[in-house]
């Protein structure tokens, strides 16, 4: 059976190190500062209860957005079928990476909403839902069990591991947008990934209600759909609380 410090990573070199005295070479301080980051980093994984490591931290920022113009969306819906049929191999609007139908008439606060003058209740206007590409802290990434969410070249588009996600859905709750969509078929989450740098639903559009841009941070600009249910599960320093 290990010891209590070699199971927090302290290795018995270390130990002896310690033992030295307090004279220590520079070599003997690195390898002593190693050991604890090792031990640090072994408590990480065993802190979340299920021995899986903390989840990814991104801080690259996305290079791309789909960004839409409600006054030209004629609600046909062919962004969400484009969507749904690159990705996914089949006709399913409700598993679109961009959300027009939850909009549809009613605006992006819903049917019981009442207010900002969208749908039954003022304009009509019909409002495109599309993903943030958060910058950092990314709600979804960091709120992630499995580290499944993490950025993808060439964009640099957040994208959703299948091989690490688990269907667990905490990422569908960490979304102010609910942005994230799940696939009942495959048992996993899925979201946009700007389709590398075309994105279908842009070349769909017959209004030319859709545009792919450069980055632009938006996420203090759209006021959030739901105050999301899971808040960030690591400890970032003071950059952020």
């Amino acid at each position: 059976m290990k010891s209590p410090a070699e199971t927090n990573g302290i290795t018995e070199q270390v130990l002896d190190v310690i033992a030295a005295g307090p004279l220590l070479s520079r070599r003997s301080v690195l390898k002593l500062c190693g050991a604890a980051i090792a031990g640090m980093a072994s408590w990480a994984c065993l802190g979340t209860g299920s021995g899986m490591c903390a989840p990814l931290i991104i801080t690259e920022q996305a290079h791309g957005l789909v960004v839409a113009d409600p006054t030209r969306c004629v609600a046909c819906r062919r962004c969400e079928l484009a969507c749904t049929e690159y990705n996914d191999g089949k006709s399913h609007p409700a598993l679109s990476r961009i959300k027009v139908w939850r909009n549809l008439n009613f605006g992006p606060a819903g049917l019981y909403s009442r207010q900002g003058n969208y749908g039954d209740w003022g304009t009509g206007l019909i409002v495109q839902d599309f993903c943030k590409q958060c910058p950092h802290p990314v709600p979804c990434a960091d709120a992630c069990p499995n580290a499944a969410i993490e950025v993808k070249p060439p964009t640099n588009a957040r994208v959703i591991d299948p091989a690490r996600c688990t269907g667990c859905k905490v990422c569908l709750k960490a979304c102010p947008w609910e942005m994230i969509s799940y696939d009942a078929d495959t048992a996993k989450a899925t979201k946009c990934f700007l389709c590398d740098g075309k994105p279908k639903c842009v070349e769909a559009c017959p209004a030319e209600a859709l545009t792919y841009v450069s980055w632009i941070d938006l996420t203090d600009k759209v006021p959030p759909r739901i105050t999301p249910a899971l808040s960030r599960t690591h400890a970032c320093g003071d950059c952020h609380k």
